[in-house]
């Protein structure tokens, strides 16, 4: 086992651990909101480190090139398919828990309906 190897062990260990935090979160947090952005953050993240971590471990494969495409896509869509998801649920009524304090979707919303 060489360096390269404990290296993309590591970092794949750690992206495993980003993946089940956000799981845990998903269970945990209180609304939809909450879930989706548990979820989305810890799993960006976690499965780019957890891809990363492979592509190093398997570096003789030659398939680093697939991963960092793998990462981009990632980075690109995670967040934004978690946006949009996130505001069709608000515009479909779903609540936020009680415990929120703000709204700055429905804040803005009153606002331009009031320039109209």
């Amino acid at each position: 086992m060489n360096l390269l190897d404990i290296i993309g062990a590591i970092i794949t260990l750690i992206g495993s651990l980003f993946l089940l935090l956000g799981s845990i979160g998903i269970l945990r947090m209180p609304d939809v909101y909450n879930r989706m952005q548990a979820g989305t953050k810890a799993t960006t993240l976690g499965s780019m480190l957890f891809l990363l971590g492979l592509g190093l471990s398997y570096i003789e494969c030659g398939c680093i090139g697939r991963i960092i495409i793998l990462i981009l896509f990632i980075i690109f869509t995670n967040p934004i398919s978690s946006h949009a998801l996130a505001r069709a649920a608000h515009h479909a009524g779903v609540k936020l828990t009680e415990k929120s304090v703000r709204d700055n979707l429905r804040d803005d919303e009153q606002k331009e309906g009031a320039r109209t």
